[in-house]
C-alpha cells in the first residue's frame, strides 16, 4: 500500500493535529488505522484532522446531481473524487425540479448507496433544497420558478420514499402558510429543516425556529441584492440562538467582512459548505447548464452568466478549496477553518439526528503549501481509501 508515510519506511507517521495543535503519532497495520496517540516527538510537516463533511454539494468535476440522467456510476465517481479532496462524508444536494425528475434522481442516489459500500458509508444523507422555497426574484436564485410550490407533506413523502428514507436535510422558505406544520412534521421524523431562498420576516423566522428549524442555508446568498437595513432576514437568522449558520467561504460568494461577523456571532455554530456545482474540478472555459444557460468559469474558479460577469451562476470550489480561501484571505487559523468544515458540522448532525456513523474513525493527513491544503492520505472508518 502506498501511503503518505511510505517514504519514511514506517508504519506510523507523526502529525500535528490541525485543530488542537498537539503532536500525534498515527499508526497503521497495512491499510488499517490502529491508533492515534499523543507523542513528545518533534512537530511534523504533516497535519491531521477529522474528515471533512459537506452538507450542501450539487455536483463535482463534471458530475451534476440534478439531472435525471444521473447514474450510479456518476455517484461512485463523485465519491472517489471527494475522498481525494478530504471529504469523507457528503450530502448530495437536489434542488428544485419537476416532481418526476426529483424522484428519478432520488432513486439513483439510493441505488448507488445500496450497490456500493463505500458510497453508502460516505453519503451521510440527501439534502433537498426546494421545491418549497420562495418564487420571488432574488430569493429563488437559479431555481426554476415553474416548479416552486408550497410545502406539501404528501409530496415530500413521495420524495422520501424514492430516496429510501435518505433525505436528512430540507431547505425551505418559512413564509409559506403551510410551513410551520410542515417544519414540525419534518422535525418529528428526524429531518433537519433549514431556512433558505426565502424572504421571511422576523415573525415568520421566529415561528420557523419554534416549529423546529435549526439551520440557515448559505446565509448571505439566495437573497435579493438589496435588503432594508433592519430588520431583514439575515440579521433575524443571526439573532436566532438555535440556528446554525452555513456559509460558502470560497472568497467569491460573500465578502470577508460578512464572514468575520458570522464567526463572531455564531462561534462554533458556523458551518462551511461548498455548494459546489459540476464545475468544481473543471478547467476554465465556457459551459452550458440546464438551469443557467451559458456560463463562464474563469481561472479564479468564479462561475458567471455569459455576457454578465457580475452575475454569479454557481460555486466551483470544493470544501477543501473553501478552507484554502479562508487561509489565503487570512480570515482564521488553519484549525478554525478545518473545524468549521468538519467537527462543527459533525457536531451539528449529532445534535439534530443520529450523526455520521463511525465519524470519529474518519481522518485526513495533509500538508499545507502556500496557504493551500494538499491531501496526502484519507482514512474512512479506519481504512485508507486514498493515498497520494
Amino acid at each position: 500500500m502506498k501511503t503518505a508515510f511510505n517514504h519514511l519506511k514506517s508504519d506510523s507517521i507523526v502529525c500535528t493535529n490541525c485543530i488542537t495543535g498537539e503532536t500525534e503519532s498515527v499508526s497503521f497495520t497495512g491499510d488499517i488505522l490502529v491508533s492515534v496517540n499523543k507523542t513528545d516527538k518533534a512537530e511534523s510537516a504533516f497535519f491531521t484532522g477529522s474528515g471533512l463533511v459537506d452538507i450542501q454539494i450539487n455536483g463535482i468535476r463534471g458530475i451534476d446531481f440534478n439531472v435525471p440522467s444521473l447514474t450510479v456510476e456518476d455517484i461512485v465517481n463523485a465519491t472517489h473524487y471527494l475522498l481525494r479532496e478530504g471529504v469523507t462524508s457528503f450530502f448530495p444536494t437536489v434542488i428544485t425540479n419537476s416532481d418526476e425528475h426529483i424522484i428519478t434522481i432520488m432513486r439513483t442516489i439510493a441505488a448507488a448507496c445500496e450497490s456500493d459500500p463505500l458510497v453508502e458509508a460516505c453519503v451521510g444523507g440527501i439534502h433537498l433544497e426546494g421545491p418549497f422555497i420562495s418564487p420571488r426574484p432574488g430569493a429563488k436564485g437559479a431555481h426554476n420558478a415553474a416548479f416552486i410550490k408550497a410545502p406539501d407533506r404528501e409530496l415530500f413523502n413521495s420524495f422520501q420514499k424514492a430516496a429510501d428514507g435518505r433525505i436528512e436535510i430540507i431547505t425551505l422558505a418559512p413564509e409559506w402558510e403551510s410551513a410551520p406544520e410542515f417544519i414540525e412534521q419534518c422535525s418529528r421524523s428526524g429531518v433537519i429543516v433549514s431556512i433558505g431562498h426565502s424572504l421571511a420576516d422576523t415573525s415568520q423566522i421566529r415561528t420557523a425556529v419554534q416549529s423546529g428549524a435549526r439551520m440557515s442555508t448559505h446565509l448571505g446568498n439566495g437573497v435579493p441584492l438589496m435588503l432594508q437595513r433592519h430588520p431583514n432576514l439575515i440579521w433575524d437568522q443571526l439573532a436566532e440562538e438555535e440556528l446554525y449558520t452555513c456559509i460558502i467561504a470560497d472568497g467569491i460568494h460573500i465578502p470577508d467582512s460578512f464572514i468575520k461577523v458570522v464567526r463572531k456571532v455564531k462561534s462554533d455554530k458556523v458551518l462551511i459548505v461548498s455548494d459546489a456545482t459540476r464545475f468544481a474540478g473543471m478547467p476554465p472555459g465556457e459551459y452550458h447548464t440546464h438551469i443557467g444557460g451559458d456560463v463562464v468559469l474563469d481561472e479564479n474558479k468564479r462561475v458567471s452568466v455569459k455576457g454578465e460577469p457580475g452575475l454569479l451562476a454557481g460555486a466551483a470550489k470544493s470544501l477543501k478549496e473553501n478552507i484554502d480561501a479562508l487561509l489565503e484571505h487570512r480570515l482564521c487559523s488553519l484549525g478554525s477553518a478545518w473545524q468549521m468544515a468538519s467537527l462543527n458540522v459533525a457536531g451539528f448532525l449529532n445534535a439534530c439526528r443520529n450523526g455520521i456513523k463511525d465519524y470519529p474513525n474518519d481522518r485526513v493527513i495533509f500538508i499545507v503549501e502556500n496557504n493551500s491544503v494538499r491531501v496526502k492520505t484519507v482514512i474512512k472508518n479506519r481504512k485508507v481509501v486514498f493515498s497520494e
